[in-house]
């Protein structure tokens, strides 16, 4: 994994999540260089300073967009804009949630990525999904119907802890499914993205509750095969996707990018600095993210956050990705849903190594790997060309 900030683990992890969104070196050099001192303080101490840093040079490359769109030239403008927008959204995300500042970040996040999607004419379509008297947001990628006339499978793709639908789409997972004659649903799932920021949706453990709801909206369009509609998740993902397949029959395949087949148990072996965070102020954030109180009450909560006696009732098609050096969450939790599923008609198991150059957490040092090939195992799953 790339690393300007030696032994920082959390800043370095933002800044490669960067790069697979679609960041630039040079614009990232600019925002990493003048922090370097300040991440030797520790992943919560300076965030701060690397909120301010990344900021200044998200507001430089939206300054350049605009003088491209100024002057006509809007698919330059919406390429700028979108690295912009990737920028406001990694300050944003690596905050404390009572940081004032951040609001304003994501929403200018929010608002340039619509912009490259607007100038950039892109296949994006911004969508509402019903729940529970609520509604949270998604992004649908359409395919083509297949050759044979019908309408193109779907994967709904929920994001992990602290992962937006727009860095998922950034990445390219979308895109990948896309080439592949299958749609995407992008959603920010309670707990997450939207949900959580602008909605006051927290997390739930019982993720088929939304899941439910992303599949019933799928099936209220005459564009998505109702047969042919997926799970897929990175991550916590890596708990959510297999959980929401366990219980909602209705999904005809599920696929992971990492997995968090106990995620609950994980809390304790963070709690004694086992495995490394994903965010600074980690603490504060899942509560924040899972509407606790405090930390008594989140521990005592997070047990529920186990796939122990669920992915067994997993039914379809199940694909479990991992990379060798992931040092968020254990191997061995791969190794646990894989050998539990046992009444998958088709399960797979795969570990990226060295030789793949990818092997941290959800591929976070290349991103390229795991994606394609997850998506080869979608589309042929579903029964769609890879090639």
């Amino acid at each position: 994994m790339y690393e300007p900030f030696p032994g920082n683990y959390v800043w370095n992890l933002s800044t490669n999540l960067a790069l697979m969104c679609g960041g630039n070196i040079g614009e990232i050099d600019a925002a990493c260089r003048p922090i370097r001192e300040a991440a030797a303080r520790g992943e919560d101490a300076g965030t701060a300073r690397f909120f301010d840093s990344w900021l200044a040079v998200a507001q430089q490359v939206e300054k350049n967009a605009e003088a491209d769109e100024a002057a006509g030239r809007l698919l330059s403008a919406a390429e700028k804009y979108g690295r912009a927008s990737t920028y406001y959204l990694t300050a944003e995300r690596m905050q404390a949630r009572d940081h004032a500042p951040r609001k304003q970040a994501y929403r200018k996040g929010l608002d340039l990525f619509a912009k490259r999607v607007r100038l950039g004419r892109e296949n994006c379509e911004f969508v509402e999904i019903p729940y529970e008297g609520a509604s949270y947001t998604g992004l649908f990628i359409k395919a083509p119907p297949g050759p044979d006339g019908r309408p193109a499978p779907c994967l709904v793709s929920c994001n992990g802890l602290d992962s937006m639908k727009e860095q998922i789409y950034y990445a390219g997972n979308a895109q990948a499914f896309l080439k592949r004659g299958v749609s995407t649903l992008l959603i920010d799932q309670p707990g997450t993205g939207e949900a959580l920021r602008l909605r006051g949706l927290p997390g739930v453990h019982d993720s088929e509750r939304w899941a439910s709801a992303a599949l019933e909206y799928l099936l209220t369009r005459d564009d998505v095969d109702p047969r042919r509609i997926g799970m897929f998740g990175l991550s916590l993902g890596g708990y959510y996707a297999p959980r929401a397949a366990a219980m909602e029959p209705r999904f005809a395949l599920c696929a992971v990018m990492g997995a968090n087949h106990n995620w609950g148990e994980m809390q304790k072996r963070r709690r004694q600095r086992e495995g490394e965070n994903p965010v600074p102020h980690y603490w504060d954030h899942v509560m924040w993210v899972f509407g606790k109180p405090d930390i008594d009450s989140f521990m005592a909560w997070a047990p529920a956050m186990c796939l122990d006696g669920v992915v067994e009732k997993i039914r379809v098609p199940f694909l479990v990705t991992h990379g060798e050096g992931d040092r968020q969450i254990p191997l061995e939790y791969a190794h646990q849903s894989y050998d539990q599923a046992v009444n998958s008609p088709n399960r797979h198991l795969h570990v990226f190594r060295a030789t793949d150059f990818e092997v941290e957490h959800c591929g976070a040092d290349n991103g390229t790997i795991s994606r394609d090939y997850i998506a080869d195992w979608v589309a042929e799953t579903f029964g769609c060309s890879v090639g």
